[in-house]
């Protein structure tokens, strides 16, 4: 069955045509970001620019300021030699990943708490976890539903950053979310194929409910406590998808971890393995 992701990025591929509309270097990043994350260049593989080019039907110019822009995010490493290559994340990477986006989330969930004003500041809020609520009423979830979660999942952890108040702390936010599976819904479309995950998307529901009251009664310990551990939750998504065999195909950038498997392992050159200080394997 073709995984709901690649479907979703096909439907936006539909909307952004024609390529023309959108700006080369835009448009760069886009598909250059997709290929990587789909997994159709592989992790070691080296950039060669005057085929990638072709391929995306950019020139030069804009497809090196693309190269540049996933380095900077973190999907491509600089090799000594020039030009860059697809970089690999272990399970240890994602984990350390992950922790330190709770880190980050959990000093937002008490700034929100020690700065909030007015109570009307959590409306949005609110209104976000009552939709989540009804999201989750029933027992029979499908991708509608799944998809409708990811969407205000994403809003929920947006309004957090907001309420914190601090342009430093969603700068930092927003860079270690660039990693794909470092964001807050990286995981979350692994439990709309294993079922026996949804458990997981209820507790983070609970969490969500218990960080919201945590920030209105300016209780910024409790709320940093409760947001840590709700990023922690990811951990346990990524524990099910790595026992779901294609589960992790779920997950966007997936293909960019590099699990302990023989079987999973490919060749990949010296020169980028240097190139990532050893990140690269």
């Amino acid at each position: 069955m073709p995984s709901r992701k690649r479907e979703r990025r096909a439907a936006d591929r539909s909307i952004k045509a024609p390529g023309a509309a959108l700006p080369q270097r835009l448009r760069a990043v886009l598909q250059l970001r997709e290929l990587v994350l789909d997994g159709e260049l592989g992790h070691g593989e080296r950039v060669s620019e005057l085929p990638l080019a072709a391929r995306l039907g950019v020139s030069r110019t804009p497809l090196r300021l693309a190269l540049a822009q996933l380095e900077h995010e973190g999907l491509l490493a600089m090799l000594p030699t020039g030009g860059y290559a697809v970089r690999s994340f272990t399970l240890a990477d994602v984990g350390d990943a992950i922790e330190v986006r709770g880190a980050l989330e959990g000093t937002a969930a008490r700034m929100a708490a020690e700065r909030l004003g007015k109570p009307r500041e959590l409306e949005a809020m609110y209104g976000c976890v009552g939709q989540l609520d009804a999201v989750l009423r029933t027992d029979d979830l499908g991708i509608a539903e799944f998809d409708r979660y990811v969407e205000l999942n994403e809003r929920f952890h947006a309004l957090l950053v907001e309420l914190a108040q601090s342009d430093v702390l969603r700068d930092s936010i927003a860079h270690a979310c660039a990693k794909p599976f470092a964001s807050p819904s990286a995981f979350v479309q692994v439990q709309a194929v294993l079922p026996e995950s949804h458990e997981i998307l209820r507790e983070a529901q609970r969490q969500h409910h218990e960080i919201l009251e945590a920030i209105e009664a300016g209780d910024g310990g409790r709320a940093e406590s409760v947001a840590r551990r709700h990023a922690l939750l990811a951990r346990g998504n990524l524990d099910v998808a790595l026992a779901g065999h294609d589960a992790l195909d779920q997950v966007p950038g997936g293909a960019l971890i590099h699990l302990p498997d023989p079987s999973r392992r490919v060749s990949e050159s010296s020169d980028v393995a240097d190139a990532a200080g050893g990140e690269i394997t």
